[in-house]
């Protein structure tokens, strides 16, 4: 499988700003599919994931009531909606599919069987 993510950018702070991570293959719905991101100097983190009929979603605490995370089995494509964005926010973002059983919570990164390129998303105060 492989994941092409877009949609990164600059954003004020406040602003929203949507990622959209379209993927190669028909065995797209086989895999939970997930957002992750990386922030100058720090770790990669878990964002977000959605499972593979798109009907349950997990997202971390920072950005629950901001971030949705939405996929469409059709298109073969995974999207990240943000809004209300911090400058916080600032990372490269990274989509990632996962063929692991759905938890309801985190994704930890040896879970990961693909991942995307990742798009930077810059966030100014």
């Amino acid at each position: 499988v492989q994941l092409q993510a877009s949609g990164g950018g600059l954003v004020q702070a406040g602003g929203s700003l949507g990622l959209s991570c379209a993927a190669s293959a028909r065995t797209f719905r086989d895999y939970i599919m997930g957002w992750f991101r990386q922030a100058p100097g720090k770790e990669r983190e878990f964002v977000a994931a959605v499972s593979r009929t798109g009907s349950r979603t997990t997202l971390i605490d920072s950005v629950k009531g901001r971030f949705t995370i939405s996929r469409d089995n059709g298109e073969y494509t995974v999207n990240l909606q943000m809004s209300s964005l911090k400058p916080e926010d600032t990372a490269v973002y990274y989509c990632a599919a996962s063929g692991s059983s759905w938890r309801g919570n985190r994704l930890d990164l040896n879970e990961i069987d693909y991942w995307g390129q990742g798009t930077l998303v810059t966030v100014s105060s």
